[in-house]
């Protein structure tokens, strides 16, 4: 095996590398998820898999092996095909809110296939970097500039949970009102009170917008943050031309809770809506397109402990959670990789153009 020498840019002292040592360090490094080859990607799948198992592994012990046992041996397997048809459902709302997204304010208008490859391609759990990251250069390949598509990426997070937390906002409301003691006042007041204080920072903000314009540094991530609440607003002022942006968004997180929720059913678990969905949030501090590796590991122990402080049974939520996982992390997956295909495609191409 031949060694590859280089010197180390600070000090100068040269250190010998091999090929397999550069091939593992070109893994972990945060490569651009177009650069990789399928050898590393499957090497993440591995990592992301054994992240996952190693968590409900740990929340299962934690609830007993035994307990655990006894209920996943109980399983009502007519809640699973529905779990599945919701998170179907889930993916086809956010592919339509995306196109939305992407196509205001002059935007380019995509097509189904190529946003069903970005959408797919996004929520894989062989991005290191996130979902986000997928979007920005997918968008970038269709035209859109650095800075817009930057903005746009922001936006879609924005959207996300501009649906979602005053939704949740009004579960809570009502725990409040009904007097529950699960969830308690720890987890319901937090939205109860943050959120319509976070919409009204974020109409006030919006106001200096413009003057952080040609900025750098910290006021150049307030601008970009405030721009993707622009965007917000100018989809908000077009309902007749952009309510598919809401509508989609809502039809996501509505079929993914569901899909949560028939989940729960399998495993003989009757929650209370509005406690689940503050239990949901609350897991989804940071959505899943955001996260590392579709969020593998993460989601699992979050989610989980969520539902259980929510009074659900741990044993019965790490069981729901492992099902719902399989739904909407593992079974995408070879849509995923073909989205991953087709990108890589379209990229070609516009290399191709441009040359």
């Amino acid at each position: 095996m031949r060694a590859l020498v280089s010197p180390c840019f600070v000090c100068g002292v040269t250190a010998t590398r091999t090929p397999s040592a550069l091939g593992v360090k070109s893994i972990l490094r945060p490569l651009p998820h177009l650069e990789r080859r399928p050898a590393q990607h499957l090497l993440l799948v591995g990592v992301g898999a054994a992240l996952a198992l190693g968590a409900l592994v740990g929340i299962a012990w934690a609830a007993g092996f035994h307990t655990v046992y006894e209920r996943m041996s109980d399983v009502d397997g007519i809640w699973l095909p529905v779990a599945l048809w919701c998170e179907i459902a889930a993916y086809a709302g956010y592919i339509v809110a995306y196109r939305e997204l992407v196509r205001v304010e002059g935007g380019p208008s995509l097509g189904i296939g190529r946003t069903g490859a970005i959408v797919a391609a996004g929520f894989g759990v062989f991005v290191i970097r996130g979902g986000f990251f997928v979007d920005r250069h997918a968008l970038e390949d269709a035209g859109i500039s650095e800075r817009q598509a930057r903005i746009r990426v922001l936006g879609l997070g924005a959207l996300e949970y501009a649906v979602l937390a005053p939704a949740t906002a009004v579960a809570a409301m009502i725990i409040v009102g009904r007097g529950q003691t699960h969830p308690s006042l720890g987890f319901t007041l937090p939205w109860v009170i943050a959120v319509p204080l976070g919409f009204a920072a974020a109409v006030v903000a919006l106001a200096y917008r413009e003057r952080l314009h040609g900025h750098g540094g910290w006021r150049n991530v307030v601008a970009h943050a405030l721009e993707a609440l622009y965007v917000l607003r100018r989809l908000a002022a077009q309902p007749g031309e952009h309510a598919g942006a809401f509508l989609g968004t809502a039809l996501y997180w509505l079929g993914d809770i569901a899909c949560l929720w028939a989940c729960l059913r399998a495993f003989h678990t009757q929650p209370d809506l509005a406690a689940m969905l503050i239990g949901y949030a609350t897991g989804y501090a940071l959505t899943r397109r955001t996260l590392p590796l579709g969020g593998a590991g993460t989601v699992e122990v979050l989610v989980s402990f969520a539902l259980a402080w929510t009074g659900i049974p741990l044993a019965n939520a790490v069981l729901a959670v492992c099902a719902y996982r399989f739904f909407n992390l593992w079974l995408p997956l070879l849509p995923a990789a073909i989205g991953l295909r087709h990108l890589k495609r379209w990229r070609e191409v516009v290399s191709e153009t441009t040359r």
